[in-house]
C-alpha cells in the first residue's frame, strides 16, 4: 500500500508518496502564492488546487496510491457552503485595522481558559474569523461549516467536511483544552452548529478516483504539521521526549512541561495532540528569521564558518519576524560580517540559542528529536547537543517528519502497518568558545531590555 501526504506549508507546499516501510518513493514541490483581492491578502487557492491535483492524479498513475493525507501550517481557516468557499482563505500574515482589532480583541478569550496568548496577525486564527466577520459578514451568513486547513483540503479533494482537535487547538482561541471542548468565543459568536462533527487525524472520511484509470483513493483527514510530527516519534515509544519541528515557524513542544509555567508574554502555548491531549508548546518564526538574516542563503554552512563567527563574536538579536518569546524588538546584527556564508552562520547561531532558550523555558530535561528543514546536514542539531550536553538529541532520518506523521496517521486508520525509519542519535559538534557565544549573546539582550532569563537542563 501506499499513501500520498500533501504537505501544505506556508513558504512551500509538497506531495509525497510513502511506502508502508516509511520511506518516500516521490515527491514533488511548489510555493503557494498569496495574492491581494478585496484589500486584503488571500490565498491563490485555484492555483494551489490546479497544481495539487495534478500531483495526485500523477501519483495515482504511477504509485497506485490507495489514500491521500494532509498536512498543514496553523492559523488558517475556510469557510465553505455545499461545494465551495463563501470567501478566499485569508493570509495570517496580515493585521487588522487598528479601529477593528481594538474592537475584536475585547471579545477574545482569557489565556486561562484556551492557552492561546494574544498574538499579533492572524496567529490566533479566532481573531481573523472576528475580523473577516466584521468586513465581510455575507460570507460568515453563507457558510455551512468553518474548517481547518488542512480539514478544508481534505474535502475539497472529496471528503466530507469535518472537525480535527489538533488543528482547531492550535493556538486559535476557539479551544479549552482543560474542558477539551470548544471555548467561550464559539458560543458568543454564534459558531458552534458551524463546527462540523469530529473525526480523528488520518481517518477516512471519503473517497475520490484519482488518475489515467480513475483508481478509487481514499480521503483522510487531515492533521496539523506540527503535531503530525509530535505523532510521528511518540508513536515510536522513546519515552518523554521533546519535539523540535523546523520549517517557517520552529516549533518546540514538550508535553511534559506543566502547564503553569506557561508564559503567554513568550508565545507559550498549549497545543493539543490528535487525541486531544494538551502539549505546552514555544515557537518562534525561525525559518522566517534565518531567510532575513542570512539574505535567503540556500545550500550547505561549513563549519569553518560558523568558527568564524564564533571567534569574531557576530551576534544576531532578536527579533526578525513577529512573535516568538523576545517579540516586540527589532532584530539587529552586532559585529562586521565580511561574507555571505558567514552571514549565513550567524543565522544558524541564532536559530540555535534561540531553540536553547525556548527549551529552558519550556523546561526541558529529556530526549529532544530536531526535526525538519533547518537541519539539513544535521548542523543545526550537533550544535544545540553542545549546548545542552545533559542532554540526549536525536535527529529525524528525513526532514519530513510531519509528512511522515501524517502518513503514519494515514496507514494507521486502515490498520496497517508503517515502519517509519528510526530518528538518528546526534554528535555533539565541538566548536570553540560556544558556550562563551551563548552567555554573550544572553547577556546583549538583557543589556537591551529584551527578557531573557530563563531556568532549565543544560
Amino acid at each position: 500500500m501506499k499513501v500520498a501526504v500533501l504537505d501544505f506549508g506556508k513558504t512551500n507546499s509538497k506531495l509525497f508518496v510513502f511506502g508502508q516501510d516509511g520511506r518516500i518513493v516521490d515527491e514533488r514541490r511548489t510555493k503557494p502564492d498569496w495574492i491581494r483581492k478585496g484589500g486584503l491578502s488571500v490565498l491563490d487557492e485555484a492555483a494551489l488546487h490546479g497544481w495539487a491535483l495534478e500531483a495526485v492524479n500523477d501519483a495515482a498513475d504511477a504509485h497506485g496510491i490507495e489514500g491521500l493525507m494532509v498536512s498543514g501550517h496553523g492559523c488558517t481557516f475556510a469557510l465553505v457552503d455545499e461545494a465551495a468557499l463563501t470567501h478566499p482563505i485569508l493570509d495570517y500574515e496580515q493585521e487588522p485595522p487598528a479601529e477593528i482589532a481594538a474592537r475584536i480583541d475585547r471579545r477574545v478569550p482569557d489565556f486561562a481558559e484556551t492557552f492561546s496568548p494574544r498574538l499579533p496577525l492572524g496567529f490566533n486564527y479566532g481573531r481573523h474569523m472576528l475580523w473577516l466577520k466584521e468586513v465581510e459578514p455575507a460570507a460568515f451568513a453563507a457558510a455551512k461549516a468553518i474548517l481547518g486547513y488542512p480539514q478544508y483540503w481534505s474535502w475539497r479533494f472529496g471528503g466530507r467536511a469535518v472537525s480535527e482537535v489538533s488543528y482547531l487547538g492550535c493556538h486559535s482561541h476557539l479551544w479549552a483544552p482543560r474542558r477539551r471542548d470548544f471555548s467561550s468565543l464559539v458560543d458568543a459568536e454564534g459558531w458552534r452548529h458551524r463546527m462540523p462533527a469530529f473525526a480523528r487525524a488520518g481517518a477516512v472520511v471519503g473517497e475520490r478516483r484519482f488518475g489515467r484509470v480513475g483508481k478509487p483513493v481514499a480521503i483522510h483527514n487531515g492533521v496539523h504539521d506540527s503535531n503530525a510530527a509530535l505523532h510521528a516519534y511518540r508513536r515510536q515509544a522513546f519515552g518523554p521526549l521533546t519535539v523540535v519541528s523546523t520549517g517557517t515557524w520552529v516549533i518546540v513542544l514538550n508535553p511534559s512541561c506543566p502547564l503553569d509555567a506557561l508564559d503567554r508574554d513568550r508565545d507559550m502555548l498549549v497545543n493539543v495532540d490528535v487525541d486531544g491531549g494538551p502539549v505546552p508548546t514555544i515557537r518562534f518564526m525561525g525559518g522566517r528569521e534565518f531567510a532575513v538574516i542570512s539574505g535567503n542563503w540556500q545550500g550547505a554552512i561549513a563549519p569553518a564558518s560558523v568558527q568564524r563567527a564564533i571567534d569574531a563574536g557576530i551576534k544576531a538579536l532578536p527579533s526578525f519576524a513577529p512573535g516568538g518569546p523576545m517579540s516586540g524588538r527589532t532584530g539587529e546584527i552586532a559585529g562586521r560580517i565580511s561574507n555571505a556564508e558567514e552571514r549565513a552562520a550567524v543565522a544558524l547561531l541564532y536559530v540555535a540559542l534561540m531553540i536553547d532558550l525556548s527549551l529552558d523555558l519550556i523546561r526541558s530535561s529529556e530526549t529532544v528529536i530536531v526535526d525538519g528543514g533547518l537541519n539539513a546536514g544535521g548542523l543545526l542539531a550537533g550544535l544545540l547537543a553542545q549546548l545542552r550536553p545533559g542532554q540526549s538529541f536525536l535527529q529525524g532520518a528525513t526532514l519530513e517528519g510531519s509528512a511522515t506523521g501524517a502518513a503514519a496517521l494515514a496507514f494507521e486508520s486502515v490498520g496497517r502497518e508503517f515502519a517509519a525509519e528510526q530518528p538518528e542519535p546526534v554528535r555533539a559538534a565541538s566548536f570553540k568558545g560556544l558556550a562563551g557565544y551563548r552567555d554573550d549573546w544572553r547577556g546583549l539582550i538583557a543589556e537591551r531590555g529584551i527578557a531573557a532569563s530563563a531556568g532549565g537542563a543544560r
